[in-house]
């Protein structure tokens, strides 16, 4: 049984395994692809824009919608803290134009090695090709998830980080939960909207 179960091989879920893992959990990280990150290579044309450089009570100010709701998360990560992180794992770094931080390498395959890098050493279970069908609940408690395949998964905890839509085959348009009854809740959704950066 693990502690935490972290569903989504992208940035947020590899960083979030990875802190679990060095936090001392017994962490599994599922992704449904063939490889972790896959949407990360494609970033900044295939050079990855890291973060930006700028002062981070500007960054409220650059998200499309709602950016006071993201300023506790830049707070508790800055990022300052990501680009010291990506430095520790072996990533040296660039500031271009418009304060946008980039590998000095030009390569997105060198963040998304860092932060594999970074799941092993914190002794994150990497299982690939894994998708995931259901989370169990029971009792009002998480108690695991269930896999496409209909295999089970137990743990006490999930972080559900699948990320938003690039193309219209990322997007799942529903996710149950389970609870012991068999009864279930949907997981509901807005209409998707870009959430990212507009830093030029």
């Amino acid at each position: 049984m693990y502690e935490l179960i972290v569903i989504g091989g992208g940035p947020a879920g590899m960083l979030g395994a990875a802190t679990a893992g060095k936090n001392g959990l017994k962490v599994a990280l599922l992704e449904k692809n063939d490889a972790l990150g896959k949407k990360l290579y494609i970033t900044g044309s295939g050079r990855c824009n890291v973060t930006n450089s700028g002062i981070i009570d500007d960054f409220p100010k650059s998200v499309v919608s709602n950016g006071k709701f993201m300023y506790s998360a830049f707070a508790a990560f800055s990022n300052l803290q990501l680009i010291n992180l990506m430095v520790s794992l072996g990533v040296k770094v660039k500031v271009e134009r418009n304060s946008r931080v980039f590998p000095a390498s030009d390569r997105s395959a060198d963040i998304v090695g860092a932060l594999h890098k970074h799941l092993l050493e914190n002794q994150v279970e990497i299982r690939l090709n894994t998708g995931v069908r259901e989370i169990l609940v029971k009792d009002r408690q998480v108690c695991g998830v269930v896999l496409k395949d209909g295999s089970l998964i137990k743990g006490s905890k999930v972080i559900l980080a699948v990320g938003g839509r690039l193309l219209q085959s990322d997007w799942f348009d529903r996710r149950r939960v389970q609870n012991g009854k068999e009864a279930r809740a949907q997981h509901c959704r807005a209409a998707p909207s870009p959430g990212t950066f507009n830093n030029g």
